[in-house]
């Protein structure tokens, strides 16, 4: 039903989808504590990084993927629930890590962050004869264009879009560090040095509930999507992703995506390599 995994590269052209993914270490680590999973036949894909001690995080995180996953697959409700419907199954990862923590102590303040994508397109009146979503019933949507592409996470793992030469962060951490930048407290600069960069404020499992933000987006053909882990962004300015991506994945296919995951991988290496360093391309099919 998905495919989950750490190491090796997974990609296929589904629902008009073409996606890679790729995790490794780094230089540093020891071990892998991020996770990153898919699931092409309900066009999701989820990328988590683990806090908590190198078991826990480990744990935390490829439980949290699989849990999220899982709690997506398609059930025929009707694309007016799609919001309440990614929120659950946040709660649902939330929910199995903090119980698994809670009853194994070895695994105690484990917790994890994530970044999910969920292509959901409206569908047809034969497949679906329930009325269409409109401007009333379906948030932030026009009537004769609703959000197709959502967008949900917690902590700093960070989606990004690539559309027409346009580079673009999604998602905004929920971190301490990220809070005193927007206050004006601390510069750009300050920030990227600071040695409170590596506290979040909201995690998958820390707590019973979690608070998930969750956004939608009309996509377009030719777009790319990355989800990816802060091993990758503390490593690499945007410029640099960008730089890499126009040259690895143009055009976008399977196996440019495959060589645009590498190449962002070996450059996060070769710049130190400090963390894990996960990331996960989503490509929208231009046919």
């Amino acid at each position: 039903m998905y495919r989950f995994l750490r190491i090796k590269f997974s990609f296929v052209a589904a629902n008009k989808i073409i996606y890679a993914m790729l995790s490794d270490r780094g230089r540093v680590r020891r071990n892998n504590q991020d996770a990153c999973a898919a699931s092409p036949v309900s066009g999701v894909f989820v990328v988590c990084d683990g806090m908590g001690g190198a078991a826990g995080g480990e744990v935390a995180s490829h439980l949290a993927a699989e849990t999220f996953l899982a709690q997506l697959a398609p059930d025929g409700a009707p694309p007016a629930r799609i919001q309440s419907r990614i929120n659950a199954a946040v709660q649902a990862a939330n929910t199995a890590v903090y119980q698994q923590a809670r009853n194994t102590p070895q695994l105690s303040g484990m917790g994890t962050t994530l970044v999910g994508l969920l292509h959901a397109p409206i569908p047809t009146r034969a497949e679906d004869e329930s009325p269409k979503p409109t401007a009333r019933n379906h948030p932030n949507a026009r009537s004769t264009d609703p959000p197709t592409l959502w967008l949900v996470h917690v902590g700093d793992s960070r989606g990004y879009l690539l559309r027409r030469g346009n580079f673009k962060q999604l998602t905004c951490d929920h971190s301490l560090v990220e809070e005193q930048l927007r206050a004006g407290q601390i510069t750009a600069a300050q920030a990227a040095e600071s040695p409170m960069r590596n506290l979040i404020t909201r995690a998958v499992g820390s707590q019973a509930t979690v608070d998930p933000e969750i956004h939608g987006y009309r996509p377009r053909p030719g777009d790319l999507y990355l989800l990816a882990s802060d091993g990758l962004t503390r490593e690499l300015s945007d410029a640099e992703i960008t730089a890499i991506l126009y040259q690895a994945a143009s055009p976008v296919s399977e196996a440019s995506l495959h060589t645009a995951c590498k190449k962002l991988v070996e450059a996060a290496n070769a710049r130190g390599g400090a963390d894990n360093i996960t990331v996960l391309l989503v490509a929208l099919a231009t046919a």
